[in-house]
């Protein structure tokens, strides 16, 4: 009965952290509505030169990165703006979306 507990305990934490992953297809559908107008659908094509390119980027830096424009740690006034409107859930799974594509961006040696 223990054992049976704890397992069920268990699966119970696995699905609960599971919940709230970041979700790359609903990131996708995010940044179609209010990134690609500046930085491209998959972050490869800013429209300006002073917009980088989001993909390929480190998820966490992407993460930290819309967070710190959401509180202001970050002072862009258009980042600020469209930020402000994100769920964590959403700046995740921008992050996932755009870190999971790949960059025209490289390393020249």
């Amino acid at each position: 009965m223990k054992r049976l507990l704890i397992l069920g305990l268990a699966l119970g934490a696995a699905f609960a952290a599971d919940a709230g992953a970041a979700n790359a297809e609903n990131g996708k559908a995010k940044a179609a509505q209010i990134c690609a107008a500046c930085h491209g659908p998959d972050g490869n094509k800013p429209s300006a030169p002073d917009q980088p390119i989001l993909a390929g980027q480190h998820y966490d830096y992407l993460v930290r990165a819309l967070t710190d424009y959401k509180i202001g740690r970050r002072n862009n006034p258009i980042m600020k703006g469209f930020a402000a409107q994100l769920s964590k859930q959403e700046i995740e799974d921008l992050a996932a979306w755009f870190a999971s594509q790949k960059s025209r961006l490289h390393d020249q040696r």
